[in-house]
């Protein structure tokens, strides 16, 4: 790694926008090198990982633990709220304290947005941001750039951005990253739930071109990477007007059709019926391998937190 990347590599990564492009493209590098087994086994031997989620987790939460024991570091872990002192009272900015006494560095996930700006406020260790409500979650931008730098240049790609892009943050953050590699973003979201006007709005002085689309199969042909995120039950009314709505954003063997030959299908995961399942045996099926690659992103982002 370059000394000029270890002089600017935040001590935090809470927000995809605290790394620029060469710090974002040095990740992937090491990544990359660590996909091919280059990599000390015993890089973190003795360093401690806290993994405090606040949410539920699959990928996220067992892909970092994969990460830390690949490196010779291990892990300890904080459930859920319920679990915590949290459920008598405690505050964030107290766990945090005491957590950090533990640990060599902490992971969190919690509902809340802005709560791993303010953990990192009051730790005395690196945090990564794992998710913060409808926020940020930026070691998911770096796996998801990673797989598509697997297929493509990520330089001037067309991306579409499909499902709720309000309070998608895996949206959020990809599309920030994005903006640094000057591609061209096209979304689709049913009403009320298209991209927060500010961020539309810092895009835009970015010199990010957003595109929005009202018909999938409008947007298929035009697209290099389509993105697609789930639809939060939650969001709609009631489940009538879910099942009307989300069939509408379904992605089918039958609307890839007319899509170019290399264009890639991503999604952060877990999926409920917005993709299906015929989809995952197609060549541009890549959500599998882009969770797989959470590994070897994540065991990059590590290292380069305890240098």
């Amino acid at each position: 790694m370059s000394e000029s990347f270890k002089k600017t590599y935040p001590f935090n990564i809470i927000s995809i926008k605290d790394l620029g492009r060469k710090e974002i493209e040095s990740i992937l590098d090491d990544a990359s090198r660590i996909a091919d087994g280059l990599y000390p086994d015993n890089a973190l031997n003795g360093k401690i990982l806290a993994l405090l989620f606040f949410e539920p987790s699959t990928r996220t939460r067992m892909s970092f633990e994969a990460a830390m024991a690949r490196l010779g570091g291990r892990s300890i872990n904080l459930d859920s709220i319920e679990a915590s002192s949290l459920a008598k009272g405690e505050t964030l900015a107290d766990t945090i304290r005491v957590v950090s006494g533990y640990a060599d560095i902490i992971v969190l996930r919690h509902p809340s947005e802005g709560a791993a700006r303010l953990a990192s406020e009051f730790a005395r260790v690196p945090v990564i941001n794992a998710g913060d409500g409808a926020g940020q979650h930026p070691s998911q931008t770096l796996l998801d750039l990673y797989t598509i730098k697997q297929a493509m240049p990520i330089d001037k790609i067309d991306i579409g951005l499909l499902g709720d892009l309000r309070y998608g943050r895996t949206a959020h953050s990809l599309a920030y990253a994005l903006s640094l590699f000057n591609a061209r973003i096209h979304t689709l979201s049913p009403r009320g739930l298209e991209l927060p006007d500010s961020i539309l709005n810092e895009l835009e002085e970015n010199g990010t071109e957003v595109i929005p689309h009202e018909e999938i199969n409008e947007v298929i042909p035009l697209l290099d990477v389509l993105y697609v995120t789930r639809l939060q039950r939650e969001r709609f009314p009631d489940s009538a007007s879910y099942v009307n709505i989300a069939k509408n954003f379904r992605i089918t063997p039958e609307i890839l059709e007319s899509a170019k030959d290399h264009l890639i299908l991503l999604h952060p995961l877990p999926r409920v019926d917005e993709i299906d399942p015929q989809v995952d045996e197609l060549p541009c099926a890549k959500y599998f391998e882009q969770s797989k690659n959470g590994v070897p992103v994540r065991m990059a982002m590590l290292m380069e937190m305890f240098r």
